[in-house]
């Protein structure tokens, strides 16, 4: 059996498609927002390299070469201090005083810290001084020693030159045309680079970010080159951000279950009484309730209901009266016969015939009492029922065997299937000289009824179940029969939701296939 993933039933489809409907719509604004966010963190993050850059740059700049290397070398250890400080979970925020070097945040951000000089420091100069940077086009109040705690980090969509252009444009902005600046993937360690940490970091921050050296020339041919740390791949959402959107989902996809079982029960219901008709079994009227839809369906359903059950009663009642009407002339006949016709021949004659008419009558009051029969449904015991059938059968002298067991009881109808069973193995018996039975169970019940006989036209194999069909060879008064008994046996397996048909099989005879489901 072919697996399939996406449901076979229509309540499990419409919880699909729109179960899939909402996450799709879901992800796209969740996406849509990740590349906002994002935009928005590397705007900052330019922003502050380029900031802290700028005020690097114009405190290094008139210092002697010698003075610098020694801040450059003074800065790198203040650095490589504070990556310390965070991975032993000391305030970020926190002042940190090193040889005279006082490292800062940048008032109200919460980012890494800047630079400033206390009149300490190298020359007494103030490492404040020069031109104010620009104020931010975008900032973010958050903690960075919070983010691992209420933050989750979705792949950056954005690449590399565009971070690249970007800083290079702040740069360039900030201190005036008369600097170079170059921006490029982070080389082997240097050793007069000046770090500069991620704006947005957490404690893996080390691991997996990415480093881009920048390198600033300036005026007097000279050039500084700083390493900006970018933070590490992921764009942060809020964990709350990410909590709303699942619980929108899960309430949608309960609203969605509540609607979608309210459409498909009735339909189910729909379907079971449709097929419980089919099996000749009276059901009460459909409650006629839910979408306007649904309550026009059941009424429909019930109306042809009664108009069904009224036809069949009063055929029935038809029929009753027919059987009587019949019964009373072919007495009066067989009388006659009896005491008018001295020829014994003729009387023999005259009696075959009577019998003949009698047959049919009883034969298609048989046929329509099928088709509107109300025995209730029981559990079957299939194998005494095959048995049973057999015995009768050996009782006349006929070849009869079962082969098989079925493996439980069989919800049906018992007089009903001992009829259709009987059929066959009559039919068997009667052109095949021998009946072989054999029974399969599974997810369905198949019993199969084999003969020795000379099988059937391919073109006869359908018409057999015609009422009063018989075809030329068996029409004689020994085998031939009324032409009833494939037809009322058809008619039983469809009642019990099965079927039954004929083949010819490939060594001779001709098998009866008669097919039950297991289910209720």
């Amino acid at each position: 059996m072919r697996l399939s993933l996406w449901p076979q039933s229509l309540f499990g489809r419409l919880i699909a498609a729109l179960v899939v409907a909402v996450v799709l719509a879901q992800a796209t604004t969740l996406y849509l927002f990740t590349r906002h966010l994002e935009q928005l963190v590397l705007d900052t993050s330019v922003w502050a390299w380029s900031r802290r850059i700028t005020e690097t740059t114009l405190v290094l700049e008139p210092l002697p070469p010698g003075q610098r290397a020694a801040t450059i070398a003074r800065l790198r250890e203040q650095a490589a201090r504070l990556e310390l400080d965070r991975e032993r979970g000391l305030r970020p925020g926190a002042p940190v005083w090193r040889g005279g070097v006082r490292l800062l945040p940048p008032v109200g951000s919460g980012m890494a810290p800047s630079l400033s000089l206390a009149h300490g420091g190298p020359g007494g100069a103030n490492l404040t001084a020069g031109r104010p940077p620009p104020p931010p086009r975008a900032l973010l109040p958050l903690r960075p020693h919070s983010w691992p705690h209420v933050f989750v980090q979705l792949p950056f969509t954005s690449d590399a030159p565009g971070l690249r252009q970007a800083l290079t444009r702040q740069l360039q902005a900030d201190l005036g045309s008369g600097y170079g600046i170059t921006v490029r993937p982070a080389a082997a360690a240097a050793a007069l680079v000046i770090p500069i940490p991620s704006v947005f970091f957490g404690p893996q921050a080390s691991h997996s970010a990415q480093s881009y050296d920048v390198t600033v020339r300036l005026p007097d041919r000279s050039s500084l080159l700083y390493r900006v740390t970018r933070m590490e791949p992921g764009a942060p959402l809020p964990l709350g951000l990410m909590l709303n959107v699942v619980l929108l989902v899960v309430l949608l996809v309960i609203a969605l279950y509540i609607a979608a079982r309210g459409i498909t029960r009735p339909l189910s219901r729909l379907a079971s009484a449709a097929d419980n008709i089919g099996r000749g079994v009276r059901q009460p009227k459909l409650e006629e309730k839910g979408a306007r839809e649904l309550r026009r369906a059941a009424r429909a359903f019930n109306t042809m209901q009664d108009r069904l059950h009224r036809y069949l009663d009063s055929r029935t009642r038809v029929l009753a009266a027919m059987s009587h009407d019949l019964k009373t002339p072919l007495t009066r006949l067989r009388l006659q016969v009896e005491t008018q016709i001295e020829d014994p021949a003729l009387q023999a004659r005259f009696g075959r015939e009577l019998d003949e008419m009698e047959s049919m009558v009883r034969g298609a009051l048989a046929l329509f009492r099928g088709l509107n029969d109300e025995e209730a449904l029981e559990p079957v015991d299939v194998d005494l029922l095959l048995e049973t059938v057999r015995g009768e059968f050996v009782e006349m002298g006929k070849d009869v065997t079962v082969e098989g067991r079925a493996l439980k009881p069989l919800p049906g109808k018992p007089q009903a299937l001992k009829r259709c069973i009987t059929n066959l193995v009559g039919n068997a018996v009667n052109f095949g000289g021998r009946a072989r039975i054999l029974v399969r169970d599974g997810e369905q019940l198949e019993i199969s009824v084999c003969d020795q006989g000379p099988g059937i036209p391919v073109e006869e194999l359908e018409r057999v179940f015609e009422p009063f069909y018989r075809l030329e060879s068996s029409r004689n008064r020994d085998t031939g029969g009324t032409g009833l008994g494939l037809s009322i046996a058809r008619d039983v397996a469809q009642a019990h939701g099965g079927a039954l048909v004929l083949r010819n099989r490939p060594e001779g005879g001709l098998e009866a296939r008669l097919t039950l489901p297991r289910r209720n």
